[in-house]
This record gives structure tokens, sequence and C-alpha cells, in this order.
């Protein structure tokens, strides 16, 4: 069962049919079809062009924004299986599992603007084709590649693929904005941010408000058509940035200070919950005793209303409430943040679940424990359980569904005992369907989701050992290595699983390898010894091992051994951690440091 709490605008189109066009309360969201009430809810992403519907099976319905009280959701006919959906001003794109993106709106199909194309395919560098992620802007639509490459498509008005909107006004295909990517950031709006591996923040479009946060705004700056690094950025990790139409949003991240998360905004003053008469043009922190003592676990922006969710099961809103889409009967700015009264939350021992997503004028909370963020690693074994033509042992539920799983994880994560095993099939066998998926996402991360359910596995579960510890105990076994590293000097054994659940991740340097029947590869005779042994801890860990000394030839090697198996640098960046514990060891080195960067 699902559950999605609205409030809002509910008119062109109509999401709630017998209900007034503006909600002014919370209340509990049902589909007219009593079936899609009874499947899980991934996803919902909703603004001027459509509202989108995303279920775990991987299936989507949407609402399109028309004036018919009427009109029931359509099923979005896409073949393959649906990871991601994300609704712009004038477009809406689907990312699948496959890594491909179907995509429609007026800037992006002019022909046919209500039929979706695959947009992915148009990307000239066939290399390049594979999507991580996706982002909808005002007019434009924004991916991610698996080789961590920023491309945009649609509308370069306001400047917001990067480019002169003089000599380029908009494109039909993607266009290279900038490589080496973490994240892209956009709203319903006409400007873009980028984050790249190092954590800078670039910028570019519409910033009449300062809602790109670069300073102070001139006349000359209302459009940046290039981007532009963002100055002055607070210390941190960059958690998520949401844009609305004239201010946006930072959440940072910083574990030696209490609560971890704060936020930061700029932009229009009416909307930024900065509570000051005039905009703002660098992102300055957001004061409240509301969360002052208390962790952000999500964030969404709309056209002029923001939205905070905390660890302590609050609701926070601030800004533009013209039609109740802060959940309240006035209809008032509210310039400062304030508490929003809910509903009972039907699964609210792990608000943690919960997400919101706001729309132009509306707003929803819903339950999804398929949006959790998870550590690489958990994400990875996440991703390892969905693929199940790796699994090897099965486990039956109680109306005789199967679920499939590995052996080998479960032999560690249950204290390495083939006895308790057999207790998880006991346990499973009494068991529903999505209550044995719970089970399993436990099992296979360091995470609680269901606590009634994790008291009857606990005995069970080594609860103490970490994923972490899991991996490295499985990569240090010698009778768990399977594939072999040929290379002149020795031969390499990896952990079969690792690399199976590390290249689909990397989509790069052992991809082939889980291919290959005779468990070898050869030709790896570039890298040194200990060159090897660093990018070998790396692949498994995301780490660099303290005792391990780092040299410029030892930098310079595995830039080649990366090249050659064309494996992409991800968050945390291998060469950011080899120039850190460079410098740290050559402290008269840090000079240097620019021409080290790749």
């Amino acid at each position: 069962m699902n559950e999605i709490i609205f409030f809002g605008y509910n008119h062109y189109p109509k999401l709630i049919k017998n209900e007034l066009n503006s909600i002014k309360k919370p209340i509990q969201f049902k589909f007219e079809n009593e079936n899609e009430n009874e499947k899980q809810i991934k996803q919902i992403s909703s603004s001027n062009f459509s509202t989108i519907f995303l279920f775990k099976n991987g299936k989507a319905i949407e609402y399109l924004k028309q004036n018919d009280p009427n009109q029931n959701p359509q099923k979005i006919q896409i073949e393959e299986n649906i990871q991601k959906v994300t609704v712009g001003f004038q477009n809406e794109a689907i990312l699948t599992k496959e890594g491909n993106v179907f995509a429609k709106g007026i800037n992006i199909n002019p022909n046919n603007p209500k039929e979706f194309i695959n947009i992915s395919s148009l990307i000239e560098d066939i290399n390049d084709r594979i999507i991580e992620d996706i982002v909808s802007g005002h007019s434009s639509i924004y991916l991610l590649t698996s080789n961590q490459n920023a491309y945009g498509i649609g509308s370069n008005k306001s400047g917001q693929l990067g480019f002169d909107s003089e000599t380029l006004k908009k494109t039909e295909k993607p266009i290279l904005m900038m490589k080496n990517i973490s994240k892209i950031f956009s709203g319903n709006s006409s400007y873009s941010v980028i984050l790249n591996s190092n954590q800078e923040l670039f910028g570019c479009g519409y910033n009449k408000f300062g809602q790109l946060g670069l300073g102070k705004s001139r006349k000359e700056d209302v459009y940046i058509h290039k981007l532009t690094k963002i100055q002055n950025i607070p210390k941190g990790k960059i958690i998520d940035i949401q844009c609305g139409v004239f201010h946006s949003i930072m959440l940072i991240e910083n574990e030696k200070e209490n609560p971890k998360r704060k936020l930061y905004s700029c932009g229009d003053y009416s909307y930024n919950g900065l509570d000051k008469n005039q905009n703002t043009y660098e992102f300055t922190e957001i004061k409240s005793s509301l969360f002052e003592n208390d962790n952000i676990i999500d964030l969404s922006v709309g056209n002029k209303h923001t939205l905070i969710l905390t660890s302590n099961s609050k609701l926070i809103g601030f800004a533009n409430n013209d039609y109740g889409q802060l959940g309240i009967e006035d209809r008032k700015y509210h310039y400062i943040p304030f508490q929003i009264e809910l509903p009972k939350l039907r699964f609210n021992e792990d608000v943690s679940n919960y997400h919101i997503s706001c729309g132009e004028n509306n707003s929803f909370l819903y339950y999804s424990p398929f949006l959790s963020s998870f550590s690489n690693l958990e994400e990875d074994l996440i991703k390892l359980f969905e693929r199940k033509e790796f699994c090897d042992i099965s486990f039956k539920t109680k109306n005789g569904e199967i679920i499939e799983a590995h052996k080998l994880i479960l032999k560690y994560r249950l204290n390495q005992n083939e006895n308790q095993i057999e207790k998880l099939q006991e346990i499973i066998s009494n068991k529903s369907i999505k209550e044995s998926n719970q089970i399993f996402e436990m099992i296979y991360s360091n995470k609680i989701i269901n606590p009634k359910l994790y008291s009857e596995i606990k005995e069970i579960i080594n609860s103490n050992e970490k994923i972490e510890e899991t991996m490295k105990r499985i990569y240090l076994n010698e009778n768990e290595k399977d594939f072999i590293i040929e290379r002149k000097e020795k031969q390499y054994k990896f952990p079969k699983l690792i690399l199976i659940m590390r290249s689909e991740l990397y989509r790069g340097m052992f991809l082939s390898v889980t291919e290959d029947k005779s468990n070898k590869v050869t030709d790896y005779s570039e890298l040194s010894n200990k060159s090897f042994q660093i990018l070998e801890y790396w692949i498994y860990s995301n780490q660099i091992k303290d005792e391990i000394e780092i040299t410029q030839e030892i930098i310079d090697e595995i830039q080649i051994g990366i090249d050659y198996f064309q494996l992409n640098q991800t968050n945390p960046n291998l060469f950011d951690l080899l120039i850190k514990k460079f410098n740290n060891q050559n402290p008269k080195e840090k000079k240097k440091e620019k021409c080290l960067i790749f």
C-alpha cells in the first residue's frame, strides 16, 4: 500500500476529482483506479507540463495539464523499465534502467510535442549514450552520462545551456556542457547549476534576482551565457540544490557541526526564506528554531514555495501560498519558515522514507522506501539484489512468491552460518512479498526500514557488521576469488561478486570481465605492482590505504590505467584522494597542486 498526502492547486489537471480547485489543508490522495492504490509509489514529479506517478514496478502514469475536469491519468507507453521521471514547465523526461532517456515537449520534439523520443540516442558520441541522471528545467532537459558528462537539450534563450543565446537559441539534440560532473540542478526556471567532482559549482542562465548565487547582480548579469564558477560556497558537502523560478535553496552537510545539515538560499526576497526586504545574491544560511537542533532529510522547491522535512517528522514551509501549497488556509506570503500541520502518517516509524515533491503550485508528501540514500557500497548491493541473473539462492514467501538472493552475501551478513540461512527461510515463509523485500533490503544495507520486522531478524543478522566490513571479508577470503588479472610480474585475483557489483556502478574497468567465461583479463602490464594495488583497493572500497605512499609517478601510472580501461571517476574522485594524500605527505609540494589535477 502507498501513502500520498496532497495540498495546493487542484485544477488543470484535476488531480483529485470532487475536490476544490485549491486544497488548503493536507489530505490523503487516492487514485480513481483502485489498482493504482495497491501499487507502491517510487517517485512523484509535478510541474506546469504534467504530474507523473512512478511505481516500484517500473511503470508510470501521468496527468497532463489540460482543462478537462474528467480527465483520467494515462499510462506512459515506454517499453523499458522506468527508473526516474522529471517534469519541467514545457517538458517531461523518463530515465530507464537501461540508461536511455525518453522525452517530450515543444522544445524537445517541435513536430509532435506530445510524443516521446529517445533523446539519449541523439548524443553524437556513442560512448556517452548511457545516462545516469536527468533533470528538467523550464524549457530544457539536462542529462548526466555514465562518463560523468553534462549535456543539455532544448531552449537556450536565457543561456541556460551555457552558450551565447545569440548564436544558439535552442538545440534539438543534446550538446555537451561540461565534463567531470557529479550533479546537475535546475527546476521550473531558465537557469541551471552544475556541481563537478571537486565540489565546485557553476551556473548559467536567468539571473535577474541573483538566483545563481554569483554575487551582486548588475544589469548586464540578468542573463549569464556561459557556465560561471559560483564563489563563496558554504563549507561542507553539497547534498542538494533546488531551483525555483526566482530563488535557489542549497542543502549543505558538515560532519563536524550539529545539526549536520543546514539550508542556504539566494534570490528574490519574497521566496528565499531569509526574511530580508531585499534580494540576496550569495547563498546565505536560513536560520530557524524549527530545525536548529534537527536534521533535514528532504527538500523540495516549487515555482515560488519551499518545503522541508526533518528527522523529527516536522514538515516546514515558506514563501507563496496563493493556492494552499503551504498547507494552510490563508492566501499570504510567509517570509520565514513555519511548521505545517499534517494528518497522522501511516508509516511514521521511519520518516526518512517519506519524500517531498513540490509542483508548480501544489505539494506532495509520499512514502517511498526506494529513494532512501545509501552509501556507495550499500547502493551497489541493492542494485545487485535487483539483478536476478546473478542470484544463486531462492526463498519462498507465504503466498508462494519466489525471492532470489546471493548466498555469498548472506553467508557473511548472517554470521557465516548455514543454519542462519535456514532460519531466514523460515521467517520469509511466513511473510508477504512486501515484508520479504523489506527484510532483504535491511540485510543488504545498514538501514532499519521496518523496526518490527528487524526485531525478528536481528538475532540472525550480524547487526554490528558494516557493509564495508562485509565486503572486505569477502575480498580478503582467498576461496571467494574467481576473476584473475594476469600481468607480467604477477597474477591478481578478484572476488567475482565484488567485480560484478562495482562494474555495474562504474560501467568501466571490469564490465567486460563479467562476460568473460575464462574469468581472466590479460595485458594489464602498464601498471606497477604498487599502482595496481592502489587501484585494486579503490575499486572495492573507494578509499586509499593510509599506509600507501603516493608519488607523482603513481598518479601518472594510474591515469594511464584508467584511460586504458575507460574507468569512470566517481565521487569520491580517485585523483582527489591521491592528490590530497600526496600534498599531505609533501607539504612543500602544495604549490604544484594545480599541475596535478587531470
